[in-house]
């Protein structure tokens, strides 16, 4: 049996500190890029992106959105989808995560023709209840970050030495930790080269930045501050050959590479991620030609490109009773969710989007109306909410920022929100009972936060 490979870019449109103004230019010059790469040769992969990416992209790059589109019905690309908004699936309620994922997949379905079957979880942010979200949500399988399920074993994270911490950023470049205590453990290395299922019966394929790191830096060509010479490609086919010989006796593929989309084309957020620099998007278009080496490199090794849905289709599924064990709060890169819910973004946001869902909760209830069926008005007001939470406009925490105008879409978010709620409540004869929802108090409460927000200094201003 020949060893599978799956590459999986991953793309999203609201990054911090990616500009209104710049999101065309990334459209261009890293989704275009990748998909004119894919189409020139026998290449195959999945490619994730966020409802809103998709729907951008069909505003104001059509012409890239056809590529993706012929790409996928032609068999060369999987869709995978995330929430329709790039947010923290663990610091969110439930209800919220489910409402945006299944947008996110009708959007899909509406701009490429195709409902994607995987999912995406943004950051790969974890508690329990994310497996049921996303099958609530309708997709067969999610795309896991094995690092965080390694971790959860003890031996694990005592032979590491790598600890969480709620104001840690990440550990991504001690990973390679993990990877030396498993190199010679069939017991671990089986859940990276098989995929899984969940107890409640979600599939999952795990990536890892033992890895994914490692092309990173190569894209990149970057140092990481303790070397004298960037990556070379001796190291990436090294990496390729002992993961064949892992894949032989392990299982049957492996996916290095489930990193953004954004750092095939442009330099996107590493330097501001690695050295604290205020950098963001400059152009990279030798990574596009790095990225074609990585690809070539696999197929020299002698792997097979594969998406997700054919390893699941020929694969055999490893009962994986060690999901229920990885910690509430981690998430990728060594890192946590919680580390973003440790803002001061967040901590200032997230109170008045919580208090804003629970008005739009308390309507919908008192109109008999549930998440599936709410009207016109209150969809609206979930859209704008779930909106207002999105991640980055809470991430990074200091000495760096969020971009200003990240903050000021999430702000302007909460104000279309409690309109929607208003409206609601207006076209249904129930505005006076604002023992439900009050949202002239509200508004005063979101102008309050407004104004402190605003007044903060921000990163790279």
């Amino acid at each position: 049996m020949n060893s599978k490979i799956i590459f999986m870019p991953h793309a999203n449109i609201q990054y911090s500190q990616l500009s209104p103004q710049r999101r065309h230019w990334v459209m261009k010059n890293c989704y275009e890029k990748l998909f004119d790469l894919v189409a020139s040769d026998d290449y195959k992969i999945a490619f994730e992106a966020s409802g809103i990416t998709i729907e951008e992209m069909a505003k104001q790059a059509p012409e890239v959105l056809a590529k993706l589109k012929a790409l996928v019905a032609e068999g060369k690309i999987e869709p995978v989808s995330s929430p329709y908004i790039h947010f923290m699936l663990s610091n969110i309620p439930k209800e919220v995560c489910v409402h945006s994922l299944k947008h996110s997949l009708d959007v899909w379905e509406q701009y490429v023709g195709e409902r994607p079957k995987i999912g995406w979880n943004p950051e790969c942010s974890w508690a329990s209840y994310i497996p049921d979200v996303y099958k609530e949500a309708g997709l067969e399988a999610l795309v896991m970050d094995a690092d965080s399920l390694m971790l959860s074993f003890d031996e694990i994270r005592r032979a590491t030495g790598l600890s969480f911490d709620v104001q840690g950023h990440s550990n991504k470049n001690h990973l390679f930790k993990i990877e030396e205590y498993i190199k010679d453990k069939p017991d671990f290395l089986k859940y990276i080269t098989n995929p899984s299922v969940a107890s409640n019966g979600l599939k999952m394929i795990f990536r890892s930045d033992c890895m994914a790191n490692l092309l990173l830096w190569y894209l990149m060509g970057a140092t990481e501050g303790m070397r004298a010479e960037p990556i070379n490609m001796g190291e990436i086919q090294a990496m390729f050959s002992k993961w064949k010989d892992r894949i032989a006796q392990t299982g049957s593929f492996i996916m290095p590479y489930a990193e953004d989309a954004e750092y095939i084309g442009s330099s996107a957020y590493f330097y501001v991620k690695q050295f604290n620099q205020a950098r963001f998007f400059e152009a990279e278009p030798d990574s596009v030609t790095r990225f074609k080496e990585i690809l070539d490199a696999a197929k020299a090794a002698g792997y097979e490109f594969t998406t997700p849905s054919e390893v699941l289709e020929n694969g055999s599924l490893l009962e994986n009773e060690y999901v229920d064990n990885i910690e509430n709060g981690v998430a990728w890169h060594g890192g946590t969710a919680k580390a973003w819910a440790n803002t001061e973004y967040s901590r200032i946001m997230d109170p008045v989007c919580l208090s804003v869902l629970n008005g739009i909760n308390a309507v919908a209830g008192k109109l008999g109306q549930t998440m599936d069926t709410l009207d016109d008005d209150l969809n609206g007001a979930m859209m704008a909410l779930a909106s207002a939470w999105v991640s980055d406009s809470r991430w990074p925490p200091k000495p760096t920022s969020p971009g200003r105008f990240n903050v000021r879409e999430s702000l302007d978010d909460l104000y279309k929100a409690n309109d929607c709620v208003a409206k609601a409540m207006k076209h249904n004869g129930i505005a006076e009972k604002r023992a439900l929802y009050s949202p002239n108090l509200m508004k005063t409460q979101i102008k309050a936060i407004d104004d402190l927000l605003m007044d903060m200094p921000y990163f790279g201003e």
